[in-house]
């Protein structure tokens, strides 16, 4: 608690007079112990002056400022503006996956719509694939598992034509079934050269251009190919014109 100046004042004096001898008129007494009241207004004003007693002295002091108190308290919201906004939050969770399972749905019935669509492509397409190539069989069930020891076993028993005419049929139905490649009943050996060379490795296209001509020279030339080249073809067709591994129909087996 602060003094007030004239609190101060009085104290000093009362304590200036509180020195002086009780008994005054003591003949004991120097005369320079008393003090008169000039001596007391001067300590009084030295007291006034000096800033530690008469109130203008300042002290500074060092806190830590929360700057949150210092934020602007929020108004109070209405009412209904906190329910509505309740209300949005909660139903914007159940919109949220309202509109996921519809995507789930419409991602499924996209599916199974591609897949069913694509399914009837294939068989569409299987359809309208040739049975037969300028009277050639070339029906993957028509043929022989093995294609290559089937026809070595006919050229080894001296039936060159035979073994010429199933390695020409496996390579054709490997090509339409396989490979895709748009053969049709009608094609002649040169368009079958040309388009199997769109598909095949340089390697295949030329083994293959090596059995066609083998074949013309048996069919039209009017002379049997060479056995030794047969034998060679049999070795080297699977090769160039083995299987697939998935989708294609499994052949059967028949006799040499």
């Amino acid at each position: 608690m602060r003094l007030r100046p004239e609190s101060l004042s009085c104290l000093v004096v009362a304590g200036a007079f509180a020195a002086l001898p009780v008994f005054a008129d003591e003949p004991s007494a120097p005369a320079s112990a008393q003090m008169n009241a000039e001596h007391v207004q001067r300590i009084v004003a030295e007291m006034r002056a000096d800033p530690t007693l008469n109130g203008t002295h300042t002290e500074h002091e060092l806190r830590w400022k929360n700057r949150a108190a210092d934020k602007p308290e929020p108004a109070d919201l209405p009412y209904w503006l906190v329910q509505l906004v309740r209300w949005i939050a909660t139903a914007g969770r159940g919109v949220v996956w309202v509109l996921g399972a519809i995507a789930v749905a419409l991602f499924a019935v996209f599916a199974w719509r591609w897949a069913s669509v694509r399914s009837d492509a294939l068989r569409a397409r299987a359809k309208l694939l040739p049975s037969h190539v300028n009277e050639l069989d070339i029906r993957p069930e028509s043929l022989p598992t093995d294609i290559a020891a089937a026809a070595r076993a006919l050229c080894q028993r001296g039936k060159v034509r035979a073994a010429l005419s199933l390695l020409y049929r496996g390579a054709l139905s490997r090509l339409v079934h396989d490979h895709r490649v748009p053969i049709r009943a009608a094609s002649t050996e040169g368009e079958c050269v040309r388009l199997a060379s769109a598909v095949l490795t340089a390697g295949g296209s030329a083994y293959f251009d090596r059995l066609v001509v083998a074949w013309q020279t048996e069919v039209y030339a009017g002379r049997s190919a060479d056995a030794g080249e047969v034998a060679a073809l049999c070795d080297a067709f699977e090769t160039h014109f083995a299987a697939a591994p998935t989708g294609a129909p499994q052949p059967r087996a028949v006799a040499a």
